[in-house]
């Protein structure tokens, strides 16, 4: 009997509708990998995922062995503000400052309807590669001013059912800063947003800007995700301050650090104390491959640093860290097509992880980003999840990671979002 092909079932499958997909390789929360079946109920959730189901009951069943099914990629850190605008904002230093100022004058004239374009695009090339989550910073300043948010904030309430969006407030530090400004405009951007952001390391008057920062998250009840020291100055950085604040505010484990460059331009021994408080605090890192490959270390007249922080080593110390994409085709990052595999594979070859940690770079775009954005019970394989996963024809996460799939199916809310697969025309006539 020949097995119907998977990808005609899955585009059959009606909305609402119950099914079963059955022989799959499943990699669960822990990195572990084991033969189950997967059947989602019709309100597009996972009702159960082990060996052997009874799937009778179910209003399809779809056979899906030898394939490797892995939960959805998460984004933990992009700028869906900034997305797209290459072309409009050039950047001939190449540097974080120049992109700085390049999109601060764009920002000036990009209404609603131009975010609106951009972003939507790039969500949707994201999820079509797979990502099903993405955490984005929107700048809100005088340049900016709420237009960014408010459009994102739209799009995240439109959007729910087909992509989980989560929003920083990100109240980027103007020059010749009017903190009344800041203090005056943070209530309202944080209360569209699902997060408090900010870059401290270009304030004028960094420990007065954290407290307000830390001080709008208490008072909003959400987390705290800061672009923090993204320099290799080894001599100038705010990780300890920003620490004293997550003790001093309560905001253990609700708190991720960004970037923080800094910390692969430190002696050996002052980040192992870092990290130790890092651990001792519960606060994640998102390391920023492209970007910080882009950005950093052009002034060096020799042996110029990959500007990444020392990924390998806080992944070892315990540390929860993932990896994102940032920017995607704007000045601060001229390239990038919203593939977390691409970027997973980046992670692991600039940030030193081994050939042996492939498995850590799958968890740096699954499991670890879901916990830093507080996915909970609604993200992976268990009861009551939302059914996002891509199934693919990979043996393992190893080969998931290093080499990815060929044929690719990308499900959202128990839903088919997009297929894909690589064919060798010649090699078929051939054959």
């Amino acid at each position: 009997m020949v097995r119907e092909n998977p990808a005609a079932l899955l585009a059959r499958l009606i909305p609402g509708q119950s099914f079963a997909l059955t022989g799959g390789t499943v990699i669960h929360d822990d990195g572990s990998q084991s033969a189950s079946d997967i059947i989602v109920g019709t309100d597009g959730r996972i009702t159960v995922v082990e060996p052997f189901l009874d799937t009778g009951s179910c209003g399809a069943c779809i056979d899906i062995s030898g394939m490797l099914v892995s939960p959805g990629f998460v984004d933990a850190h992009q700028h869906l503000d900034k997305t797209g605008v290459l072309r409009f904002t050039p950047n001939p230093s190449g540097t974080l400052q120049g992109a700085r100022e390049a999109f601060a004058k764009y920002a000036r004239t990009a209404g609603p309807d131009d975010i609106h374009k951009r972003a939507t695009r790039t969500i949707g090339r994201c999820l079509s590669r797979g990502t099903t989550a993405i955490r984005s910073h929107i700048n809100v300043d005088k340049d900016a001013g709420f237009h960014g948010i408010e459009t994102l904030a739209a799009i995240r309430d439109a959007e729910k059912h087909h992509i989980t969006l989560q929003l920083v407030a990100f109240m980027t530090p103007h020059p010749g800063q009017d903190f009344e400004w800041l203090g005056n405009n943070i209530d309202g951007a944080v209360a569209l947003a699902d997060a408090v952001g900010g870059t401290p390391a270009v304030s004028e008057d960094p420990p007065r800007y954290l407290d307000i920062l830390f001080s709008a998250a208490v008072k909003s009840g959400k987390p705290v995700d800061l672009h923090l020291d993204e320099h290799l100055n080894a001599g100038v950085h705010l990780i300890d301050a920003a620490l004293d604040r997550v003790e001093r505010f309560g905001m253990q484990g609700r708190t991720v650090f960004s970037h923080v460059s800094v910390l692969s331009a430190l002696p050996r021994r002052e980040f192992q104390r870092i990290a130790e408080r890092l651990d001792k605090l519960n606060v994640g890192v998102v390391t920023l491959p492209a970007a910080n490959l882009y950005l950093q270390g052009r002034d060096y007249e020799m042996l110029p640093p990959r500007g990444l922080t020392r990924v390998a080593e806080l992944h070892r110390a315990g540390i929860t860290i993932a990896t994102a994409s940032d920017n995607i085709q704007d000045p601060f990052v001229p390239t990038g097509s919203g593939d977390m595999l691409e970027i997973a594979r980046w992670t692991l070859l600039a940030g030193h992880l081994r050939g042996d940690e492939l498995s850590a770079a799958h968890s740096m775009i699954t499991t670890a980003p879901a916990r830093l954005m507080g996915l909970g019970k609604d993200y992976g394989f268990r009861p009551g999840a939302r059914a996002d996963f891509v199934i693919t024809d990979c043996i393992d996460s190893d080969t998931l990671i290093a080499g990815g799939p060929d044929r690719a199916f990308v499900l959202s809310n128990g839903r088919l979002v997009s297929q894909s697969t690589t064919q060798n025309i010649r090699l078929k006539e051939d054959a």
